[in-house]
């Protein structure tokens, strides 16, 4: 990772990727999509990826997703044309982009990321949700859940996409109380990866955005019987907001 330089260029940077580019047709039933995205994802770079830790443990890999799954997975995204997270089971997900979120969520990224911060998370369960809209409300500075172990989010933004002032771009912050105190700036497009276990320092957010911002976070959790009642909240939540705040 290299560094970051603030608007006054004083603080470390996460470099904005370049542009994506590619063809979009893509076969949309699951066999022929499974071929496409078999190598969908860049493990070896999250093998190569530094693990910074200030103001808290975190990694960052650009081009997780490569240039050309990026654009096949943006023409399946499925449409989220409201706020909030939304589980997979909620949602018309294509079955060729099943494969592709089966995969982010399997064994092979769980224990690379294990390995990146000396956990044991062969037996945490884990959690999917989608995002596809930020609202004026998101990106407040908070941590995670204690129920969340670590979290992994995926930002799947065409890469031309303008984040006027940074915002909507991730920050880990020195503390709770000022957005621009910050120690790095992430922007949230490229099919870039960033995981960070839950710590007591790990206050995040992102400057007041509010338009398409399609991510999926992956978190493994502490026990099995959150994952059903964070299941069951964010289902009913998916409800509300797909049969009354989308109206």
């Amino acid at each position: 990772m290299t560094p970051r330089q603030s608007e006054a260029g004083s603080r470390p940077a996460h470099p904005h990727p370049a542009k994506a580019g590619g063809d979009t047709a893509f076969p949309r039933d699951r066999a022929a999509a499974d071929r496409v995205f078999e190598h969908a994802f860049d493990y070896d770079a999250v093998l190569r990826a530094l693990v910074m830790d200030i103001p808290c443990p975190y990694l960052v890999v650009e081009n997780f997703v490569p240039p050309r799954v990026l654009a096949h997975v943006l023409a399946l995204w499925p449409e989220i044309p409201s706020g909030g997270s939304f589980p997979r089971s909620a949602l018309e997900v294509p079955p060729a982009l099943a494969g592709f979120l089966e995969e982010f969520e399997g064994p092979k990224l769980k224990k690379l990321i294990g390995r990146k911060f000396g956990l044991d998370l062969e037996a945490a369960p884990s959690m999917v949700t989608l995002r596809g809209q930020t609202r004026a409300r998101d990106g407040r500075i908070h941590l995670d859940s204690p129920s969340k172990w670590v979290t992994l989010l995926l930002y799947l933004n065409p890469r031309e996409q303008a984040w006027p002032d940074h915002a909507g771009c991730l920050r880990f912050l020195n503390g709770p109380h000022d957005m621009e105190d910050y120690e790095a700036e992430i922007p949230p497009y490229g099919g870039t990866l960033v995981a960070f276990p839950n710590h007591p320092a790990s206050w995040h957010g992102h400057r007041e955005y509010v338009g398409p911002r399609r991510s999926v976070q992956l978190n493994y959790m502490h026990r099995p019987q959150k994952v059903a009642s964070e299941k069951l909240r964010h289902h009913v939540s998916a409800f509300f907001k797909k049969h009354f705040l989308s109206s």
